[in-house]
């Protein structure tokens, strides 16, 4: 598999929004697919259809298969309550039969440490897909904390990360702190955008992130 994961810091930090910006970024230089394979909460919110919307996918650049689940929880949880369970290997099923040749544009499911089953982590998910990892982060007070732990604990487990993507108003300081104590590249600050519209998206994308 080729491509990117993306993970956060938090559930809510941007993911989505940063995903649909790196299918705009990279369509034309990649033959780029968009899959989120864990979903919760889906009876208020679909990750799949909001990437489709804003980044004005076609059919073929988006894969809809996956665990879909109600609750917004984390997705041991919400498996639970829904009485199914979502392993590593249960999710590899849902792409098994994809051949094309893809760049791929993975969205997990809240932070890294979040737990699959009993046994299984986000992370490992990473881990088996042999994907470079970026991670959104909140641009403001307390990221540097959080954006370095994250940093840790995939370095640790032997994940590469491409990068971080900062979400929210520009922080310079912040930036400088991340890059220099996590030894890591900061690729774009994301602005919280007034009018999250495909156009504006786009037009952000067209200039950033430098992957």
């Amino acid at each position: 598999m080729n491509g990117i994961f993306v993970t956060g810091t938090d559930t809510d930090i941007g993911k989505t929004v940063v995903s649909a910006a790196l299918m705009c970024a990279l369509r034309g230089k990649e033959n780029v697919c968009y899959w989120k394979p864990i979903q919760t909460g889906i009876e208020t919110d679909d990750d799949t259809q909001t990437v489709r919307k804003l980044a004005n996918c076609t059919s073929e650049e988006v894969i809809d298969a996956g665990f879909r689940l109600e609750h917004s929880l984390s997705p041991h949880l919400s498996a639970r309550l829904a009485k199914v369970e979502i392993t590593i290997e249960k999710i590899l099923v849902f792409v098994e039969n994809i051949k094309d040749e893809k760049f791929w544009i993975v969205e997990g499911a809240g932070g890294a440490l979040v737990p699959l089953n009993e046994n299984e982590l986000m992370i490992d998910l990473m881990k088996r897909f042999c994907l470079p990892v970026v991670i959104v982060v909140r641009s403001g007070l307390g990221t540097i904390n959080h954006t370095l732990l994250t940093v840790e604990v995939l370095r640790n487990r032997g994940v590469k990360i491409l990068g971080i993507i900062m979400n929210g108003e520009p922080n310079q300081e912040n930036k400088r702190a991340i890059e220099h104590f996590g030894q890591v590249k900061v690729l774009a600050q994301m602005p919280r955008f007034e009018d999250l519209s495909a156009e504006n998206l786009n037009f952000w994308a067209s200039k950033n992130p430098k992957i």
